[in-house]
């Protein structure tokens, strides 16, 4: 990160009333058949030109957000991937999410990201190759995952919580994070069938995913909160650790859904929504035109009242959404690119990185 980009960052978290958060889903393909997804039946060639998508990031610049995160769909199915990246990532954190099929072959482009994130279920191959419905997917993960590390690119581990792993996920955990490779997590769900105008649907209706061991979440929940002591690449805060918590224990939620305020959704076809469950409002094209809007205000009291999810992204924008949650984020970061720094160090010391 240089020193103009952080200093740019820190500016825009102090300022309110702007979309400090953005998670642009670049494209609708995807190369897996992930079990609890949906998205591989649903496909749409539809999606952005290269400078179409710069376009909308000078867009979020100039609207000063602090966060991008690309996902799909798998965004590294994009040709034009490493141009987007160096692009974005002179002005936001940004973030890129992989299923670990592509990101050995994608290195040049992924250096330009501060974060690579391979979704990876379970240390055992033939239960992960399950989940994601691809024979291999968990040796072509291990594999990202190891040359991602030994190219000095800060790779991250995204494990989906759910029923079929829920006593995996704390060995899991501890795998990775005494390799000092960072973890943070997704917790299944899919999107209930009333929801028929949205921007775009996640999810498919497993029974088998569903978690159904109330107790078991909340002891893995206490379990990792216990490890983010110990380790400081767990990346989770206790306020989201807390808040599932007290919603898989009293049914009520402790935030506001903070949707079309502190974060937005992009969809493949540049459309905007305060989240992926609400249909698109505009364009990114016309964001700052309608922004304050009167029509977007009543909407965003809408999704405060909204408690239809369990996205732990949108929890955590959502607690964090101000300018103390955002500096905390920036803190968060800061020691990850420190923890970068001594990998670094130690990989020109030792001749490579560790073997995972």
């Amino acid at each position: 990160m240089t020193l103009r980009k952080a200093a740019n960052i820190i500016k825009n978290s102090m300022a309110f009333n702007r979309p400090q958060h953005v998670q642009w889903f670049l494209t609708r393909r995807c190369n897996y058949r992930c079990n609890g997804c949906n998205i591989w039946q649903d496909q749409d060639y539809t999606e952005l030109s290269t400078e179409d998508v710069k376009r909308g990031l000078d867009i979020l610049r100039k609207m000063g957000a602090l966060e991008v995160v690309f996902s799909g769909g798998n965004p590294l199915l994009r040709d034009d991937i490493d141009e987007i990246l160096e692009y974005a990532s002179k002005f936001f954190v940004t973030t890129v999410y992989d299923n670990g099929s592509l990101a050995a072959k994608k290195i040049d482009a992924l250096r330009h990201a501060d974060f690579v994130a391979i979704s990876l279920d379970s240390l055992n191959p033939k239960k992960n190759d399950y989940l994601k419905g691809v024979k291999g997917a968990w040796q072509k993960a291990m594999e990202s995952i190891q040359t991602l590390k030994e190219n000095g690119i800060l790779v991250s581990v995204s494990p989906t919580i759910s029923q079929y792993n829920l006593n995996e996920i704390l060995d899991l955990t501890r795998y990775f994070v005494e390799r000092d490779i960072p973890v943070w997590y997704c917790l299944y769900s899919y999107d209930p069938p009333e929801h028929v105008v949205q921007a775009f649907s996640v999810g498919r209706k497993r029974e088998d995913y569903t978690i159904t061991d109330k107790e078991g979440l909340l002891n893995l929940c206490c379990e990792i909160m216990k490890m983010r002591s110990k380790y400081n690449n767990i990346l989770i805060t206790t306020d989201v650790l807390s808040a599932i918590m007290n919603l898989y224990s009293t049914g009520k939620r402790t935030w506001k859904c903070q949707a079309l305020q502190n974060f937005i959704v992009i969809n493949h076809r540049g459309e905007v929504s305060g989240c992926h469950l609400h249909e698109p409002v505009c364009s990114i094209y016309e964001l700052p035109r309608i922004w304050n809007n009167p029509r977007l205000n009543i909407l965003r009291r809408k999704y405060q009242e909204c408690s239809k999810c369990t996205y732990l992204c949108y929890i955590f924008y959502s607690l964090h959404g101000n300018p103390v949650g955002n500096l905390q984020i920036i803190k968060e970061h800061w020691k990850n690119v420190k923890l970068l720094i001594k990998r670094n160090n130690n990989h020109q010391k030792n001749g490579g990185a560790a073997r995972i």
